[in-house]
């Protein structure tokens, strides 16, 4: 059986520079996690090559691989971004920014070359870089009574989540972080501990 817990991303930012009839592509891609990320990002890059022609992006985010987006920054439509989208496709990766930079050479390359102008850069720029997977892994909050910390360290122990914070005052609260497909070992254990609830399941 295959897990949805794992996906593709690149480990940091690789970059890769491609010709194609004196025009130059200049191509970055890197891992991000939101779309502020990656508007921030495109402003950066934008600013720092401003004397260049076009400044085009794609991006793919969420281990479902369901938001992302293709820009063609002023080349003809579906010349630039979606090739782009179509090396991050092909390599099944996410949370992934590639930025493609054109200085225009002085030679048009029509819509066919641009395409594979394109695609070639945002490969390349993958390919230069490390692709890692990453595990998906969710939150869960347990409250629960002081006299039962024990029980609950206990499951803890043997279930090995991460303890992302902690406080023990009169209502005792952990929130912990484990792998997607171990979600529901860990809930169901830790409900099982006389007093301990999970807030969010009350809903």
């Amino acid at each position: 059986m295959e897990l949805d817990d794992t996906y593709k991303t690149l480990q940091e930012v690789s970059e890769a520079i491609y010709t194609e009839k004196r025009s130059k592509f200049l191509a970055f891609a890197m891992p991000v996690e939101t779309v502020e990320e990656v508007k921030e990002l495109v402003a950066q890059y934008a600013k720092k090559y401003y004397d260049a022609r076009h400044v085009c992006y794609a991006y793919m985010l969420g281990h479902e691989r369901k938001e992302f987006r293709a820009n063609d920054n002023g080349e003809p439509s579906g010349t630039a971004g979606r090739p782009i989208l179509g090396a991050i496709n092909s390599h099944e990766l996410t949370n992934v920014l590639i930025v493609v930079i054109r200085y225009f050479g002085g030679i048009k390359l029509g819509t066919g070359g641009l395409v594979v102008a394109y695609k070639e850069a945002a490969q390349a720029a993958i390919e230069s870089g490390v692709i890692m997977e990453k595990l998906v892994e969710e939150d869960v909050r347990v409250v629960f009574e002081y006299p039962y910390l024990n029980q609950i360290m206990r499951i803890v122990k043997e279930e090995n989540p991460t303890v992302v914070s902690q406080t023990f005052d009169n209502d005792c609260e952990m929130v912990l972080r484990i792998r997607k497909s171990e979600m529901e070992k860990l809930r169901n254990r830790l409900l099982k501990v006389d007093s301990a609830r999970i807030p969010e399941a009350d809903n």
